[in-house]
């Protein structure tokens, strides 16, 4: 009962936090690995109970995609299921051995990346041509990392956007709960069929992270960015460390 709490508020949090900056898994998938799971089951399932939580941030930020013109969503999208789907077949190819010393190196990326994701797109700003084709260039490599892990994923998009010259954060928190949610449920699909889901688990988080994808789309305008921004920071950093010490 007590593993089933834990993994019930991780998942409330972690669909708070998807829904405004990201960093959900930060908390989801070290939860599911200590509650026993393996570690590629852990992110199989981390990945299934998850996104319901972002397509409930979808519908929160319906009112913002009204604002988005002038770009071929409909081949974002694609792209971004494709790499979805072949960073998902990537993941269940990697024996849970593989993965368990893989993790707190992705962890680290993504904490890093989270950290300093403003700075880096900043650096590029102006220095690459911002078109459509730079844009799926980028795109690709990120829905692969998405597929396979996603951690951090949510940044990654937030600086492609950034790149390609949009300045709206609502309007790329939306595109980037929607794009995500979309690509992270192709991976869903094959992690389903190569039945390595466990489904007590994910179910429990589940509603928890519909609830808190919800609601932090909701309320995320009552709430500085700075601090949930600095949250998610320090979660990463303790989360990265305990799989750096775990692997020893």
């Amino acid at each position: 009962m007590h593993s089933l709490i834990l993994l019930g508020g991780a998942a409330f949090l972690a669909g708070v936090l998807n829904s405004i900056a990201g960093g959900g898994s930060f908390l989801t998938f070290p939860a599911l690995v200590y509650t026993g799971v393996p570690p590629v089951p852990a992110n199989t399932s981390n990945t299934v109970a998850l996104v319901p939580g972002s397509l409930a941030s979808v519908v929160a930020y319906r009112r913002e995609f009204s604002r988005v013109k002038g770009l071929n969503l409909k081949l974002w999208y694609v792209v971004s299921l494709c790499g979805g789907l072949i960073g998902a077949v990537l993941l269940l190819k990697t024996p849970d051995s593989v993965f368990r010393h893989i993790a707190p190196w992705l962890l680290l990326f993504a904490t890093l990346l989270f950290a300093f994701g403003r700075q880096v797109s900043e650096l590029f700003r102006g220095r690459l041509h911002a078109s459509e084709p730079m844009m799926m260039l980028i795109l690709f490599p990120i829905a692969v990392y998405g597929g396979y892990f996603g951690g951090g994923i949510g940044i990654m998009m937030l600086a492609a956007f950034r790149l390609y010259g949009l300045s709206d954060i609502h309007v790329m928190n939306a595109m980037k709960t929607l794009i995500g949610g979309s690509l992270n449920s192709v991976a869903v699909v094959v992690f389903v069929l190569a039945r390595d889901v466990y489904w007590r688990q994910s179910l429990t988080m589940m509603g928890f992270a519909i609830l808190g994808g919800y609601f932090g789309a909701h309320y995320s305008r009552l709430l500085p960015q700075a601090f949930i921004r600095g949250v998610v920071i320090v979660v990463g950093i303790v989360m990265t460390t305990y799989f750096f010490l775990r692997v020893q």
